[in-house]
């Protein structure tokens, strides 16, 4: 969003603030003029759209959003406090992504979103390929953590409510992925003991097909709009069959035959801790 400066307008970085702490944050009214809107009033519509997607992501609206009051001039010299609102990066993604398409400078915030996102994603490609096996697996179980958190908002949404509810949701991704095989199955096939998550027990390629299953169902729910427990629970079930589905295409190895790491992830999460802690 690298906008002329030669019309008088700023760039999204060039309007980039930085608390004391650190902490890069901008401001909804300066960003309402670098996409162009006449008024406040109009940016705010905008505004809470995006906190309301944030909201259906699963995140803290709190955290990207931040209500706050700034001093002004007006006549006389005088002060008034009006309202603002600081944004993170992902906050003012949102905004871009729920804004007036048909403004070209919208567009190419848009654009310009889409590239950073790609940039981030080529990163954490590098990154992954110079990591072993056991800090792969530490990568994508944390991956797993955070979007299985947005795949269970989006369930709860679709009417997936109760706790026994959701394990059965899980239950039908599992038969998909898994060939009929349901979360009691894959555990015991392992030779888990009652009290371990199976995601604790699975090496990197095992957890790379959970984490396409889980993103994928999310925004299957979100972009169908999926309502009904039987209608989410039948596309996680979907979703899973098809990845299943691509990993035989592939010539690749069923889930349940792969082998079961030596080590579990809190093993590997606390012997990471101690090394931490020696350097």
């Amino acid at each position: 969003m690298n906008l002329p400066t030669s019309q008088g307008r700023k760039s999204f970085e060039e309007i980039r603030h930085v608390s004391e702490h650190g902490v890069e944050y901008w401001l909804a009214r300066e960003l309402a003029s670098v996409l162009e809107y006449s008024t406040y009033r109009d940016f705010a519509s905008v505004v809470d759209r995006a906190k309301i997607a944030c909201k259906n992501s699963g995140l803290g609206v709190s955290d990207h959003f931040e209500d706050t009051l700034k001093m002004v001039q007006i006549g006389s010299g005088a002060d008034r406090k009006i309202s603002d609102v600081k944004l993170s990066r992902y906050a003012c993604y949102l905004i871009v992504q729920n804004a007036d398409p048909a403004k070209s400078v919208v567009a190419a915030g848009q654009t310009y979103f889409a590239v950073q996102a790609r940039r981030q994603e080529i990163s954490d490609e590098s990154r992954f390929d110079q990591l072993t096996e056991d800090g792969r697996r530490l990568m994508l179980r944390a991956e797993m953590a955070h979007h299985n958190k947005a795949l269970s908002a989006a369930a709860k949404k679709a009417g997936v409510e109760t706790g026994l509810d959701y394990a059965i949701f899980q239950d039908h991704g599992y038969k998909g992925l898994y060939g009929g095989m349901s979360s009691k199955d894959i555990h015991e096939s392992k030779g888990l003991k009652k009290s371990h998550k199976i995601l604790d027990h699975m090496g990197s390629t095992e957890l790379a097909a959970n984490l396409f299953r889980a993103t994928q169902t999310e925004e299957k729910i979100r972009r169908e709009n999926i309502q009904g427990k039987i209608q989410a629970n039948n596309a996680h079930y979907e979703v899973g069959r098809k990845v299943r589905r691509t990993i035989q295409e592939l010539g690749g190895t069923m889930p349940e035959d792969l082998p079961v790491p030596e080590k579990s992830i809190p093993q590997l999460e606390r012997e990471k801790a101690k090394r931490l802690k020696k350097d």
